[in-house]
């Protein structure tokens, strides 16, 4: 009898384990455009760095990652893409905001966004992400490479500094990948910071006549991104750092 309520217990003290082990892992979701999103095969090597982030963090961490090409604060929820995640959202989970690029796209009635809106679509995002105790973190949009003699011009307007507005005011997490990636590019140069993206010689099967893309990235573009993602993430001192490699 001892022996058989003994067994019960080890076992019943594995199962729990192996709950606690479950519970212990956190979602990142992304939620943005192009430059972070999944991509076709299609498309290589086009590459978003969300596509890469996951190689940073240990098993504890689950990357998921809904970016997706041409979406702005607006189209994204317009489209349903954030419902799902919000209804999946658990305590612990971080949501990964950047966008930017096409809500500059005013000319885009149904995806471009004037500054106020954009302001309005970010508060929104922050706050029904902390309404599931999940964390929001704001990123700025990563720069384009658009170099003119020899100095890298910024494409973005007014809509990163309003991002960094939203954070400051809400106090929320920012990670600014627009000065980090104009640094990384700026300490490149103009013709080295091509290899950073999707630029393709003729004749590549998904290319044949080549490529030049100064705002989407190749696959060392991708992971040097996402490698500035995880510095901001060290830097804000954010709870997922301890789950780095």
């Amino acid at each position: 009898m001892k022996r058989t309520l003994l067994l019960a217990l080890v076992v019943l003290s594995g199962i729990l384990a192996s709950f606690t082990f479950i519970q212990k892992k956190s979602t990142i979701y992304i939620i943005g455009d192009s430059t972070a999103a999944n991509k076709q095969p299609k498309a290589y090597p086009e590459t978003g760095w969300g596509m890469e982030l996951q190689s940073f963090f240990n098993s504890e961490i689950v990357v998921d990652n809904r970016a997706l090409n041409g979406r702005s604060t607006k189209s994204f929820k317009a489209e349903k893409q954030w419902q799902p995640i919000l209804e999946k959202l658990a305590p612990g989970d971080y949501v990964l905001i950047e966008f930017g690029h096409n809500d500059e796209k005013i000319e885009k009635p149904g995806i471009g966004t004037s500054l106020a809106e954009f302001k309005t679509n970010l508060i929104n995002y922050v706050n029904e992400t902390r309404s599931k105790k999940a964390v929001p973190v704001l990123l700025t949009p990563i720069s384009r490479r658009s170099f003119k003699n020899g100095v890298l011009l910024d494409s973005h307007g007014d809509y990163p500094k309003v991002t960094r507005k939203v954070a400051d005011s809400l106090k929320v997490p920012l990670i600014d990948m627009l000065v980090k990636t104009e640094n990384l590019l700026n300490k490149l140069g103009d013709l080295p910071s091509i290899k950073l993206f999707n630029y393709v010689d003729s004749g590549n099967v998904n290319y044949p006549i080549g490529k030049k893309d100064d705002t989407h990235l190749s696959p060392e573009g991708a992971k040097q991104i996402a490698a500035l993602v995880v510095d901001g993430i060290k830097e804000r001192k954010l709870g997922i750092a301890k789950k780095l490699k």
